[in-house]
């Protein structure tokens, strides 16, 4: 799939799963291999704002972990 053309950036915007901005900046993060900590400095947040994003990543994607939900991102295109 390309991203380039605006039919697969429809494709992509609808399978994501109503992710925020900045959920979907933790998620990048996280896939760049960045620990809550670094994320929280990253986005210059709590490290407790970092685990409730990734909460509502964890619900939003039906995962239970980070490696799971970065793999369902990467699948779905959203990362």
């Amino acid at each position: 799939m390309c991203l380039s053309c605006s039919l697969c950036k429809d494709r992509v915007a609808s399978s994501d799963p109503a992710l925020t901005d900045r959920e979907r900046d933790v998620l990048e993060l996280m896939a760049q291999g960045l620990i809550k900590k670094e994320i929280a400095v990253q986005l210059n947040v709590s490290i407790h704002t970092v685990s409730t994003h990734l909460r509502n990543i964890y619900d939003k994607l039906h995962v239970n972990t980070n490696t799971a939900a970065v793999a369902k991102a990467i699948r779905k295109g959203i990362v």
